[in-house]
């Protein structure tokens, strides 16, 4: 019917990761949506989520290391840019840095469910609540 084949063993073990890191997100959404700081509970499981999402993508595609480690470059540097927009001077206070460290670390969050690296799942999202 589309012209090419589906695995959908596959498409269920992706969507099983992306709900993991949807669910390891959450600590810390509900941490800065209680304290109402900066981004929230829709802010980062849609960073955790999305940063998973291109990292399973790229390991199905790509089968050498470079090619995923490029992808991985360009998920840091964007949580990098996004985060750098979180944060704010102004008449020498600095507001947000605790912002952009989370988005940084969910986008970290993302990547570790797509290379499942347990040591460091727990970490992440335990530490920053």
């Amino acid at each position: 019917m589309f012209g090419f084949d589906i695995d959908m063993d596959l498409m269920k073990y992706h969507f099983f990761q992306l709900g993991i890191a949807f669910i390891l997100s959450l600590p810390v959404a509900l941490n800065r949506e209680m304290k109402d700081s900066g981004a929230g509970l829709r802010t980062f499981p849609l960073v955790t989520v999305a940063s998973c999402a291109f990292m399973l993508v790229g390991r199905d595609i790509y089968s050498e290391g470079d090619a995923e480690a490029r992808i991985m470059y360009g998920i840091i540097t964007g949580m990098g840019f996004i985060g750098g927009g979180a944060i704010f001077k102004s008449s020498g206070s600095v507001k947000g840095t605790a912002t952009a460290a989370g988005l940084w670390n969910t986008g970290a969050i993302g990547i570790s469910v797509a290379y499942i690296v347990e040591p460091l799942l727990k970490c992440y999202s335990v530490r920053l609540v």
